[in-house]
């Protein structure tokens, strides 16, 4: 990991109309930079807006407000065609359930090579056969599965089909929307290490959005929390682990069972009031401590700040 800059995001905001007046505010003033070679965890319960940002952030869905910006270049401006598939070639998503991410009535030759049809990466069948089969290898499945349809195979299966088609066009940087939360708990640790391995073999970039805090923990170098919209903590994996200041955060690490019975019968989880806060000022993302950054007001500042050094 570099401290290189690959996507910046800045006040992104993401309103859906609902009827002819109202709307919903999914995505309220986000803000995040994700660096080269690094894993960005993004934590939240459901709802609280954070696979939206992810949808935002590649443009499936247009942002209301605010700025992305990849490797420098305007994520929402104005584009060509051209530029355009330029631009989706780059930044690749995998998707949370692979049953219906994967078209039914393709087999996985087809779906797999969909990216390499598009963009023109492959000169003849021959070459398009041999880039899917080499693919499958990489993402752990045979050659011989190319033939096969999306029913025949399991659901850890599927999400390396997933994440196989994502692999073809040689992005730079891939959304992992939830990507093992409808995967059994003995495959999303497959799922985990073969993302892990991809990112060290091809120097890829992610974004890693999730609901278990323990799992974004074991792949995320630095990982975001939001609530309702807003990002509330962001720090380096482990500061965040061990050293949680927004209520919020230390709720959700509250929940998080260990295979420890004496552990588990003292454990008292906590539960994040929003009407604990400080009203007397604006809140806003703060540096509570280098590389530490908390939404609060200017006292809880003063008081986190405190905390720490107690």
């Amino acid at each position: 990991m570099t401290q290189e800059k690959l996507l910046e995001v800045k006040n992104l905001k993401k309103h859906f109309p609902v009827g002819r007046k109202e709307v919903v505010t999914a995505v309220d003033g986000v803000s995040f930079d994700i660096h080269k070679g690094e894993t960005f965890g993004l934590v939240g319960e459901s709802g609280c807006g954070k696979s939206t940002t992810g949808r935002t952030i590649i443009r499936l869905y247009d942002a209301t407000s605010g700025e992305v910006k990849f490797n420098g270049e305007d994520v929402h401006g104005k584009k060509s065609k051209k530029e355009l598939l330029k631009f989706n070639r780059k930044m690749q998503m995998i998707f949370q359930d692979p049953s219906s991410s994967l078209n039914p009535r393709m087999n996985v030759m087809d779906i797999i090579a969909e990216g390499l049809d598009v963009h023109h990466l492959v000169n003849n069948d021959k070459e398009r056969r041999a880039r899917v089969e080499e693919l499958l290898e990489i993402v752990g499945l045979n050659k011989e599965h190319a033939t096969r349809f999306p029913h025949e195979f399991s659901g850890g299966q599927r999400q390396r089909i997933g994440i196989a088609r994502a692999l073809a066009v040689e992005p730079e940087f891939i959304i992992a929307d939830e990507p093992i939360s409808a995967l059994d708990v003995s495959i999303q640790a497959q799922v985990i290490n073969l993302l892990k391995q991809l990112q060290r073999d091809q120097g890829l970039t992610y974004l890693f959005i999730a609901h278990d805090l323990s799992m974004v923990k074991y792949i995320s170098d630095r990982i975001g929390v939001m609530y309702f919209g807003n990002l509330v903590e962001l720090a380096d994996s482990d500061e965040l682990y061990h050293n949680p200041i927004h209520p919020y955060t230390q709720s959700l690490l509250s929940a998080i069972p260990l295979p420890d019975p004496q552990y588990e019968r003292a454990r008292k989880r906590m539960h994040y009031d929003p009407t604990i806060h400080d009203t007397s000022g604006p809140m806003e993302f703060r540096e509570v401590k280098p590389g530490h950054w908390v939404r609060c007001t200017e006292k809880e500042l003063e008081q986190y700040k405190k905390q720490l050094k107690n």
